[in-house]
Formats: C-alpha cells, sequence, structure tokens
C-alpha cells in the first residue's frame, strides 16, 4: 500500500511541479490582489507545510521552520529568491516521500488541531490537496496578474 500512496501523493504534487519550469524570479512578487499572498510566498508555504507534515503527520525527525503559518502571518514580499524556493520545494518532497516511505500502518489514526482524528491515509489525502489547491492559485495568478 506504501508504494500506491507514494504514487499518488508524486502524481498529485504534478499539479505544482509542472509549473515549475515555467516560473521566473519576477513572477514570485506576483499576486493577484494587493491583500492576497503571491508566488513566492505560496511556494514557500506548500514547502513548509509538507515539511510540517512529514514531521508531525508522519514522524520524520526533522526540524522545520513555519514562516507563512499563523493568523497574524502575511505575506511581506519577502520569498523572491526563485533558486531559494525551488530548492526548499525539492526538499520539502523528498522529506515526505521519505516519511511516506516510513509507514508501515495506514489505517493508523493520528490527530491534529487542524483536521481531527483521521487514518494516516487520509492524512497523506489532505496534504495532497493542500499542496494541489495552492498550485491551482500560483497557477492562476500566472495567467492573470499584471
Amino acid at each position: 500500500m506504501t508504494s500506491q500512496l507514494l504514487k499518488l501523493f508524486k502524481m498529485g504534487r504534478t499539479r505544482l511541479t509542472n509549473q515549475l519550469p515555467s516560473i521566473v524570479e519576477e513572477d514570485l512578487v506576483k499576486k493577484l490582489h494587493p491583500n492576497s499572498n503571491s508566488i513566492g510566498f505560496l511556494m514557500q508555504h506548500i514547502a513548509e507545510v509538507e515539511q510540517l507534515f512529514a514531521k508531525n503527520v508522519f514522524g520524520l525527525d526533522i526540524k522545520v521552520t513555519m514562516q507563512t503559518v499563523g493568523k497574524t502571518i502575511h505575506d511581506t514580499g519577502k520569498f523572491t529568491d526563485l533558486a531559494t524556493e525551488l530548492k526548499l520545494l525539492a526538499q520539502s518532497a523528498s522529506v515526505l516521500e521519505q516519511a511516506i516511505q516510513n509507514q508501515s500502518n495506514w489505517d493508523e489514526t493520528i490527530t491534529t488541531a487542524e483536521f481531527g482524528t483521521v487514518t494516516k491515509a487520509e492524512a497523506l489525502a489532505r496534504i495532497v490537496s493542500h499542496t494541489a489547491y495552492h498550485a491551482g492559485q500560483i497557477a492562476l495568478i500566472k495567467k492573470y496578474s499584471a
């Protein structure tokens, strides 16, 4: 089951990874609205949350620094280095893949403040849909921002 769920994760993440080659550094500051998040912020956010999942949901022993999550957090325009964001996204994919591969009981339940008590398989669906959701936002920003 683990190998099938790893394939699911990788395929779901293509909503993001297929866009990455066309993103240029100037895109990172683009937004749809002055109060919305930029592409750079969203890339950083995806990477941070994937790492957080690897640690908190799937038990991987890693250090995670969160800069894009919290009620008082907003996009200040600081995520503007494309190489840094691409590297972080590659790292987050790697650690999450490792965490997925380490799982043996996908029916085991976990409880989080964000989405309650679910199985690890259901939690995987959550992170796949989270990444795809924000990848869709990135696509819309690229298409419609000035």
